[in-house]
């Protein structure tokens, strides 16, 4: 019978004129998302041809809004911000503060109000964390001192943006935009009632979220992972990340964004986070296709032939006037030259906040389509020039560095202070090497090392030994072990938990460990059951191969012999003691 089609061709358009968009972007080694925006441009009313439903495509990027700030929860890394606290907390807020006062100077000269002028304002200020790692990936610098400070810089920028999300419906009115009829705009309390139910609103759903959730969702992630099912896994990640953002905006008035944001930094918290963050990838990265793809149907071309001379203004205010604000900031607070340059270089573009934030000014009628229109062309041409502006900074760090007084000013006097941020992000990093030790994926050479049979062989024998391993997956509460089996077969855990249950006694084992060996040694019947908590990677060795390696190499006789007689004085040992723990397992 028929039916309306209008989702389906939305979709199947956006994503087949996306993709020869995005690919030829890479090409021009240009960051897909201006394809995107060009195939969104492509798709809207202002360009004949195929038009595509604009109320149907801005929920979809809705979605993509929601699924976006759910992925930048799951990776913010407290420990990285607090490391370069001292120099990306102050310099991105001045920053901020500075732009946003010549841009909305700049509109009202032009004649626009108050509250489109400060959106505008707004929208340029705050960079694009995306391309900003994407120019960093390129040349190797998202590691060094330099990189981080200007990672950290964006991070405090993009929340933010997260701050205004939330305050800016309450200010739309006061502002001169309109919003919904509702008990509670300003209309109907006053400002500062409104922005003060606002804020307690948003203050208990922080206190909510960071309390409850750290308790609750990791276990509900555990308990769904246990079943075994990527479906249902995925599913309960969807729930969470879409559900609290609904919720969050319906109980707690919260823009979708912002519970989004939550619903990622408490999975954060979860062991399973890791595993999270690759299921909702795929999806992440198609609604937000959708998302740039509804911002590009916004774009009116013919604004680039009626207003170039307000597009070179604002285009100068991104190159010039945002990177000179951190030039100087980064050099007042004390840090070379070349931080300052990259941190200039990394902000000389806008990008997915300017978009959510010219969206919601458009939505609660504060600016005006052209003002959007203007943050696209802004936006394509600052993202399109920003790998000349990176080498533009390289040519400038080189010929600094020639100039004698100038490098001992701004570079060797100043090399302290990066040095002191080193060490900083050398501990922030230890701490996170500690939290992930368990997510560690180990190859089938650096197993054969850690197992204490084949410790004395040399590299080039651990090499051969690793030829006789068998690939093995698991899923959650999948027995790989039961007491009374026949042994077989030894296991290596390359990735993923596993755990051991000999009588009440249980272990957890995890990446690097082996069981099963004490059986598979002795000859006898397993002596445990051995039960999968996550999604496994493991290797096995066979007894046949086995034998074929003790008669390559019978050096190994020796010991396993040894190896042998001490675990099982150990685990003899473990079970005359009521609350003892299991050296080993079988």
């Amino acid at each position: 019978m028929p039916h309306d089609v209008s989702l389906i061709a939305t979709i199947a358009v956006g994503f087949a004129l996306a993709f020869p968009f995005g690919f030829i972007a890479h090409r021009l080694r240009l960051p897909p998302l201006v394809g995107y925006l060009m195939a969104g441009v492509a798709m809207g009313r202002f360009i004949p041809g195929f038009t595509a439903d604009g109320a149907l495509t801005g929920q979809l990027a809705e979605i993509g809004v929601m699924l976006l700030m759910f992925g930048v929860g799951l990776h913010f890394s407290p420990g990285d911000l607090m490391a370069v606290r001292q120099i990306a907390i102050p310099g991105a807020i001045v920053q901020i503060l500075i732009v946003t006062a010549i841009g909305t100077g700049l509109a009202m000269w032009w004649g626009w109000k108050l509250g489109a002028a400060l959106v505008l304002g707004l929208s340029l200020s705050v960079a694009s964390t995306v391309v900003l790692l994407k120019a960093l990936e390129e040349r190797n610098g998202v590691a060094t001192p330099d990189g981080r400070i200007a990672v950290g810089w964006l991070i405090v920028e993009d929340l933010v943006m997260v701050l205004m999300l939330v305050l800016l419906p309450a200010f739309a009115e006061v502002l001169g935009g309109r919003a919904e009829a509702s008990a509670g705009h300003p209309s109907e309390l006053g400002l500062f009632t409104t922005l003060g139910v606002t804020l307690l609103k948003v203050i208990s759903f922080v206190v909510l979220a960071l309390l409850l959730g750290p308790r609750v969702m990791p276990w509900l992630l555990r308990q769904v992972a246990r079943t075994g099912s990527r479906e249902l896994f995925t599913l309960c990640l969807l729930a969470v990340a879409l559900g609290i953002a609904f919720g969050s905006a319906r109980l707690f008035g919260v823009s979708f964004a912002l519970g989004a944001f939550f619903a990622g930094v408490v999975l954060n918290e979860s062991d399973l986070s890791h595993r999270a963050a690759a299921n909702t990838l795929p999806l992440q990265d198609a609604f937000a296709v959708l998302f740039f793809l509804s911002v590009g149907m916004l774009f009116d071309p013919t604004v680039l032939i009626t207003q170039p001379s307000r597009i070179a203004a604002v285009l100068a205010l991104i190159l010039v006037g945002k990177s000179l604000t951190a030039l100087l900031l980064v050099l007042l607070l004390g840090y070379p030259l070349s931080s300052a340059l990259l941190a200039a270089a990394a902000l000389a573009q806008i990008g997915e906040f300017s978009f959510i934030l010219g969206g919601l000014g458009v939505a609660y009628h504060l600016l005006p389509s052209d003002g959007l229109s203007l943050i696209l062309a802004g936006a394509l041409l600052s993202i399109s020039l920003n790998p000349l502006v990176f080498a533009a900074t390289d040519v400038l760090v080189r010929r600094a560095r020639k100039v004698a007084w100038l490098k001992h000013q701004l570079e060797t006097k100043r090399a302290g202070v990066l040095t002191r941020l080193e060490e900083r992000l050398q501990a922030a990093h230890a701490a996170a090497a500690a939290k992930t030790a368990a997510h560690k994926s180990y190859s089938p050479e650096e197993l054969a090392a850690r197992f204490p049979l084949f410790a004395k062989l040399t590299p080039e024998q651990r090499e051969t030994v690793s030829l006789h391993f068998k690939p093995r997956a698991a899923t959650p509460g999948e027995r790989l072990i039961r007491v009374g089996d026949k042994a077989d077969v030894v296991y290596f855990i390359s990735e993923g938990d596993v755990e051991v249950i000999v009588g009440e006694r249980k272990v957890k084992m995890g990446p690097g460990d082996f069981f099963g060996e004490m059986a598979f040694l002795s000859g006898q019947p397993r002596s445990a059951d051995v039960t999968a908590l996550d999604f496994c990677k493991l290797l096995t060795l066979s007894q046949r191969d086995f034998r074929e390696l003790l008669r390559r190499y019978p050096g190994l006789r020796g010991p396993i012999s040894e190896v042998a007689q001490v675990r099982s004085e150990t685990n003899l040992e473990a079970k005359e003691r009521p609350h003892g723990k299991v050296a080993r397992t079988d």
